[in-house]
């Protein structure tokens, strides 16, 4: 069975996070979900979906909210450092971070692992497994560029939440889904959601 760590940071677009939740979920993918401290708080504000701080009650949470099943979803406090997340022996080699805020991709460029998701991206990194960002920010500076690019040749796919507008959206689950679409095509995941160029 696949497995995917799925992390989201308190940078704006809650919503993108969740939505790659739902959709794994719907697919069958097992999943380890980390939530820094920035990311209750924007999780609270954006869609008003309040955490609860124990961590076997997160992920029922969640899967309420989703209106998923939460049998194949596992959540963990940024301290949890006996997590599967946070060794390479663990198996897992895909993680997502997304959004992902500017100072988390800087810290995660920077080989810094203080909390349990910055270790889970530095094991993705030493693993050579496949780590996915999808940074949420505007305007980026020269330092936000030079991290990226940093990440980019180390071989982190860099998927910006920049939707696009040739399929015609008509709301913002459209916008959405574009980017959630273009995640779902990095982890090779088809679940026949994503709208195709040319279609």
């Amino acid at each position: 069975m696949k497995q995917i760590i799925v992390a989201v940071t308190g940078a704006s677009g809650a919503a993108y996070g969740l939505r790659l939740i739902q959709r794994l979920a719907a697919m069958g993918v097992k999943q380890h979900l980390l939530f820094s401290d920035a990311a209750r708080v924007v999780l609270k504000q954006e869609l008003g979906l309040s955490l609860p701080e124990k961590r076997e009650e997160v992920a029922p949470a969640i899967a309420s909210h989703l209106q998923i099943s939460d049998e194949l979803l596992n959540h963990y406090h940024q301290s949890d450092w006996f997590s599967p997340a946070a060794s390479g022996s663990a198996g897992i080699r895909h993680m997502v971070v997304i959004p992902c805020s500017m100072g988390s991709l800087a810290r995660i460029a920077g080989g810094v692992s203080d909390n349990l998701l910055e270790r889970a991206a530095d094991v993705m990194l030493k693993e050579r497994g496949r780590l996915i960002l999808v940074p949420r920010e505007t305007p980026l500076s020269s330092i936000h560029l030079e991290h990226m690019l940093k990440l980019s040749r180390m071989g982190v796919d860099m998927i910006p939440a920049m939707p696009g507008f040739y399929h015609r959206p008509e709301s913002v689950d459209d916008l959405i889904n574009f980017v959630v679409d273009r995640v779902m095509d990095h982890l090779n995941i088809d679940d026949g959601e994503a709208r195709r160029w040319g279609e």
